[in-house]
């Protein structure tokens, strides 16, 4: 009789629970609905915003609540950004920037953190490709891809921390790339780039750590983006090749990335889920195996 009373008290107990966390689950899911999201109350940077994942994370942050200082070069680009998130209900700022320069990369770090009263989450993200054998890359493209990639970088950190380090804390993620570890035949200086913006990340994590400041990479794989994407290819004709060339190189999830699963990494990494990961690189691939040389649908033309 004891020991029935017992396990209904138990069972009741659990019920208990359950229906408590399913309330939670349920509140806060309609908090996300009224844009008051996990990231609510943070400010957050993005650079190299205007397409491709730099888009899809800015546009996810400003979902999850958070309020988005953005910046890229191309401005038409970047004010159709702002208007999306701002028609959802979020909150937006697109800055024009280029972080090759370090006079527009402070304007822009200082003028988010004065528009929106602090920094909190800071994705690094600007970045551009250059697929040419080594020899045959001049020395102001080579110097272009390690400004834009790594210095980039480097600077935007640079202007952030002080922010981070006056908020009490906070999150620095960058673009790296699955090729930082195993590049590909043409990609000497891409690769260059890449695995420099690794080493930053792992000596400002040890700078910072110790201050409440997380640094860390996501690393993708080839994902679905203007950067991959060969200029004036016909829609149908790019799902062709995408569906032929994912089972042949990505031997894990046989498929090419999408910009917005990169977008969720990222914001998985700047959250509080992941307050002990620091100073290293996530490989975000679906399984890409970049150690053999990419394999190619008869006739394509390689993405980058």
């Amino acid at each position: 009789m004891g020991e029935a009373v017992g396990r209904r008290a138990v069972l009741g107990g659990a019920a208990a629970a359950g229906v408590a966390m399913l309330a939670a689950n349920t509140a806060g899911a309609q908090e996300v609905q009224r844009g008051k999201g996990r990231f609510a109350g943070k400010v957050v940077i993005v650079t190299g915003a205007t397409s491709g994942i730099g888009r899809e994370t800015a546009i996810a942050f400003a979902a999850a609540g958070a309020k988005v200082g953005f910046c890229g070069r191309r401005e038409e680009l970047g004010r159709e950004v702002e208007r999306e998130i701002r028609r959802a209900g979020g909150e937006a700022t697109y800055v024009r920037a280029d972080v090759r320069v370090p006079e527009q990369v402070q304007a822009f770090v200082d003028g988010v953190a004065v528009r929106y009263g602090r920094l909190d989450i800071a994705f690094n993200n600007a970045g551009i490709h250059l697929g040419k054998p080594a020899h045959e890359i001049t020395v102001d493209e080579w110097d272009d891809v390690q400004r834009t990639n790594a210095r980039g970088v480097f600077l935007s950190i640079k202007y952030e921390v002080p922010h981070l380090l006056k908020a009490g804390g906070g999150v620095i993620v960058c673009t790296g790339s699955a090729q930082a570890d195993q590049t590909r035949p043409g990609h000497a200086a891409y690769t260059a780039s890449k695995r420099a913006v690794q080493g930053i990340v792992r000596a400002a994590a040890l700078d910072y750590g110790a201050k409440g400041i997380r640094v860390l990479s996501v690393d993708p794989g080839t994902t679905d983006t203007r950067l991959v994407r060969p200029p004036g290819i016909p829609d149908d004709l790019w799902a062709r090749f995408k569906q032929a060339w994912g089972p042949l190189n990505v031997h894990g999830l046989p498929r090419m990335g999408e910009a917005n699963e990169i977008a969720s990494a990222v914001l998985a990494l700047a959250s509080p889920d992941f307050a002990y990961l620091t100073g290293t690189s996530v490989l975000v691939d679906g399984g890409l195996n970049t150690g053999r040389p990419m394999t190619m649908p008869p006739g394509s033309t390689p993405p980058a």
